[in-house]
């Protein structure tokens, strides 16, 4: 069976309109979740506790896009490849 997993994960941005976090650092990781209903209702829970400060967002990351292990590796731009 496969596993789908999700990180829902949020925190304060520098600007509403972006995706930039104001400090990485204080990140707030809610979890990983084993399928998108839980991760769902795990962001909704975190997005409505924040809703009245507009700089804070909470996002889901579908991890299981991530883990295909039998499509070839691309380099990292980060890494400066």
């Amino acid at each position: 069976m496969t596993q789908r997993l999700h990180l829902v994960f949020g925190g304060e941005l520098v600007d509403p309109t972006k995706s930039t976090f104001k400090d990485v650092n204080n990140i707030d990781v809610v979890g990983i979740f084993p399928d998108y209903e839980s991760a769902y209702n795990a962001w909704k829970s975190s997005a409505q506790r924040t809703v009245d400060d507009a700089h804070t967002r909470y996002f889901i990351a579908h991890l299981h896009r991530l883990r295909d292990e039998k499509a070839a590796a691309s380099p990292t731009e980060e890494l400066g490849a």
